[in-house]
């Protein structure tokens, strides 16, 4: 299966969870200030949540640009990313409308947290499938700012039932990490080219 398929078809499951969750976004009554101010839960859930979908966007785009054959492993990796990707229009509407209590911001971690595993089992099959010493195996080395990552959900999960605005900052802390594309992957296609 050539790969374009599989970009084509992620990126078409990244687009319906976006306006997914814009959906979400529903048109208070009134026309003052005051009625808008009631949304901020709803609209800040929205905004991480739609950079998450950026950075995961961004960085399936790098390693699949840097991927050289989509393997039935491959496949069944980036299906289970999607998958619960494809939750986050939901864990994003409950922790906004409840404004970030405890259980739906934990939910919201684990959602993120699973995610950010299945991302990882992507890289995993891909870098089996190109082998240890493939220009993407050395550019991933010991992965360090994925692992932490997991690490960081992982501590802000059970947090949310502590302070969920400590969770929702280490949630905003894993994105900025990621904000920027992997320049990892940038730099093994470089190399790969010269």
């Amino acid at each position: 299966m050539p790969k374009s398929r599989l970009e084509a078809f992620s990126d078409g499951v990244l687009a319906i969870i976006i306006t997914i969750m814009v959906l979400e976004l529903k048109v208070p009554r009134g026309a003052d200030l005051a009625t808008l101010s009631g949304l901020y839960p709803v609209f800040l859930s929205y905004i991480l949540s739609f950079l998450y979908v950026g950075i995961y966007w961004n960085n399936h785009h790098h390693l699949f640009h840097a991927t050289r054959r989509v393997t039935a492993a491959v496949l069944w990796a980036n299906l289970h990313l999607l998958f619960w990707l494809s939750l986050l229009p939901f864990a994003t509407a409950w922790m906004g409308q409840n404004q970030f209590a405890p259980l739906p911001t934990a939910l919201y971690g684990v959602v993120l947290l699973l995610a950010g595993v299945a991302y990882f089992i992507l890289q995993r099959c891909i870098l089996i499938d190109q082998g240890p010493d493939s220009p993407l195996a050395l550019a991933f080395g010991r992965d360090r700012k994925g692992k932490l990552s997991l690490v960081l959900y992982t501590v802000a999960i059970p947090l949310a039932f502590v302070n969920p605005w400590i969770s929702n900052t280490l949630y905003s802390v894993v994105a900025l990490l990621w904000i920027v594309p992997d320049r990892r992957i940038e730099r093994a296609l470089v190399q790969r080219e010269t």
